[in-house]
């Protein structure tokens, strides 16, 4: 039989049409059906519940975005791929093979596994299972996580697509630009897909998006294809994520899917269209419904009779029946876990200290680089990335000098100079299992706009899933004053960070410590923010230390008493245990006994070492420089009047910055900031009690 040479141009038509003839297979179209009736259905079901008073009081109305959704879950490998739906897009978490129970229970805050077991609002998807990481309420916050997920599939060399949705008011978000940005600069294989239904709650979008859709824009982005399509047009919605997903998977690069649809509902049940729709708008767009047209579509190309879709019909509404009666005899979460899974356990590990005595000292920068280096060696999981710390520069101060040349750009690598990209580029990262970023934001003046990423976002992840989901952060952060820095260069924010559930809070003082307690933070299994002091990076009279070795470790919430005493219990961190050391060496010349403790850490916080020193010293000062309003001074002030009145001889008292920016010039840098005089003059005035 003579051999038959086919064309690339034969064969890429034979296989368009076998793929065009599999989307319009009766299997495949009963599944979108499906999809389609259940998304709708529970809708009508979830409306009829709120008024039930059954535990849920918000409902957000998926109606019109149904086939967008279902079509994208469809386009995609469960269990392989990774979605990260906004909380519009129910009819993907269903058609990627969320239970209906289980979204329902959720929806009732419920206790189950997934979903966040009542923890979050409804619509906030959540199941490890089929790579749905934690979604939340911030609008736009996913985008950027996706990225990192995106990113860690192209290190590991898995062929994973990452699909991330969004309705068009979130395109006016900044992290929408950066993950752009991002995924268009390193070719990663994410599909976005904006479901634009014309309004951002009551704001349309003439009023929303400059040029009337955000495809405009989009295009400026090189490497992204941009699809514009009708997102109830079964026909176009295929094609164009077949396109989308195939590009991605082949690591050719994100593509980005505009699909306009109708909002049939409101944006919520708290939600009123007619005070900013007219009726003509409320009308017209009942015309758009993709279920009627889809339904009448599958008829008139005889896929399906017209009974053999009201059957279904019938048979989906009574599968959403069943499935509401079922969550609601699940039971509500246990109130004595309200509390319970903020942090991820972790295992108990030793203080190791096996440093020989005669090892060269090092200072603390040199500390932190060895640190990074020896964990890169130990675990390949670990990368390290942010503003200048690649190749040649190795980051402001130097501290991660020598890690790309060592272990290569993958592992150690720049980031665009944007702080939301890198905060949630580490969250995205960090899902998969196997990833350890460790990200620097180069001054911690600079985090403000990556805090929405940490505080909403990082802190929260492990506990609003239920703890399905944890993230194994580190955020490196040089802080402080005393180098002449600015308003913009000297912030202390360890008490913003220390509120906030969920994050651990670390601040060395020494080199010894900051190796070993940046090596703990490195295996924590949860988010780590590690203060630097940059006054400490050289300074060799008090932090040069003798280098530790690679296996020892310092468990956090273990505070150090550096300087033993009987008179009075002195609290400090980071560049203050320095100023808290000189003071008690000068005040032991006349007499007093200066206790002085370095917490490490604020977060876990070892308060029991600070309450057993108030008990032998009766008196209590804490010295910070950070602004006296509010600060961590002020949250340790109040607990040891709290738990150790009965021993107090004399009035807790606090040394910190004045509540002022910190200035330029050094003169009045040195006004604004504590010194160790301020502290030795409270000290002599504490010690006549």
């Amino acid at each position: 039989m003579n051999a038959v040479v086919l064309s690339k141009e034969l064969i890429e038509t034979f296989i368009g049409r076998k793929e065009a003839s599999a989307r319009l297979s009766r299997s495949r179209l009963a599944h979108v059906l499906r999809v389609l009736h259940l998304t709708r259905f529970m809708d009508d079901k979830m409306s009829k519940l709120v008024r039930q008073n059954k535990g849920a009081t918000f409902q957000l109305s998926v109606a019109g975005h149904e086939m967008i959704g279902a079509l994208s879950a469809l386009a995609l490998q469960p269990g392989v791929d990774w979605g990260f739906p906004y909380y519009r897009d129910r009819a993907f978490a269903l058609g990627i093979g969320c239970s209906i129970e289980d979204v329902l229970a959720s929806f009732l805050a419920r206790d189950i596994p997934h979903h966040s077991g009542g923890r979050m609002m409804p619509e906030h998807f959540s199941h490890k299972a089929l790579r749905i990481p934690c979604q939340s309420s911030c609008v736009g916050s996913q985008f950027l996580q996706a990225v990192g997920t995106a990113h860690s599939a192209v290190l590991r060399g898995e062929r994973e697509v990452v699909y991330v949705s969004g309705g068009d008011g979130s395109t006016s978000q900044g992290d929408f630009h950066e993950a752009l940005n991002f995924s268009c600069l390193h070719k990663l294989p994410l599909v976005i897909v904006i479901q634009d239904n014309g309004w951002a709650i009551s704001v349309p979008t003439e009023d929303q998006t400059a040029g009337g859709t955000i495809a405009k824009m989009a295009r400026g982005y090189e490497g992204l294809d941009v699809f514009e399509i009708d997102g109830c047009d079964y026909l176009a919605v295929s094609e164009a994520l077949h396109e989308a997903v195939a590009k991605a998977r082949e690591g050719r690069g994100p593509s980005l899917v505009v699909a306009k649809v109708p909002r049939l509902g409101a944006h919520s049940n708290s939600d009123d269209p007619k005070k900013y729709q007219c009726p003509l708008q409320m009308t017209s767009v009942l015309a758009c419904d993709p279920i009627p047209r889809f339904e009448k579509w599958l008829i008139e190309e005889g896929h399906f009779s017209s009974a053999e879709i009201e059957e279904m019909q019938q048979r989906h509404f009574q599968d959403i029946e069943r499935a509401a009666v079922a969550a609601d005899q699940i039971p509500m979460p246990h109130r004595s876990t309200a509390t319970s899974k903020v942090f991820k356990p972790v295992e108990p590990i030793a203080a190791s200290s096996s440093t020989p005595s005669t090892a060269e000292s090092i200072v603390l920068m040199d500390a932190l680089n060895h640190a990074l280096s020896e964990e890169m060696e130990r675990d390949p999981g670990v990368v390290v990335f942010g503003q200048d710390v690649a190749k040649g520069k190795g980051g402001v101060f130097g501290i991660t000098r020598g890690l790309t040349d060592r272990f290569g750009e993958t592992r150690c690598f720049n980031t665009p100079l944007a702080e939301s990209t890198i905060v949630a580029l580490a969250i995205g990262l960090s899902f998969d299992g196997y990833h350890k970023p460790v990200a620097e934001i180069q001054f911690a003046d600079y985090s403000w706009t990556g805090m929405n990423q940490l505080i909403n976002e990082l802190s929260s992840i492990h506990y609003r899933s239920n703890g399905e989901w944890h993230c194994p952060v580190v955020i490196r952060m040089p802080y402080g004053g005393y180098i002449q820095g600015g308003p913009y260069h000297s912030q202390s924010p360890e008490a913003y960070l220390s509120h906030c559930p969920g994050l651990k809070v670390v601040v060395p003082s020494n080199a010894a410590d900051a190796k070993r307690l940046l090596k703990t933070a490195i295996r924590d299994p949860n988010p780590v923010v590690f203060l630097e002091h940059k006054a400490l990076y050289r300074q060799r009279l008090f932090c040069a230390r003798p280098e530790t070795g690679a296996d020892e470790l310092l468990p956090f919430g273990q505070a150090q008493i550096v300087r033993p005493g009987t008179d009075i219990t002195v609290v400090a961190w980071g560049m203050a245990v320095l100023m808290a050391l000189e003071a008690a060496e000068s005040l032991a010349k006349k007499g007093t006994s200066i206790e002085v403790i370095d917490l490490r850490t604020l977060v876990p916080l070892d308060f029991e070492a600070i309450l057993a020193s108030v008990q032998k010293t009766g008196k209590f000062l804490v010295i910070h420089e950070a602004p006296r309003n509010c600060g961590f001074g002020a949250e340790l002030a109040a607990r040891v009047a709290e738990e150790a009145f009965l021993f107090l001889d004399a009035p807790v008292m606090r040394v910190a910055g004045k509540d002022c920016p910190i200035p330029y010039c050094k003169d009045l840098e040195e006004e604004v900031l504590p010194k160790t005089k301020d502290l030795e003059e409270a000290l002599r005035k504490l010690s006549i009690y």
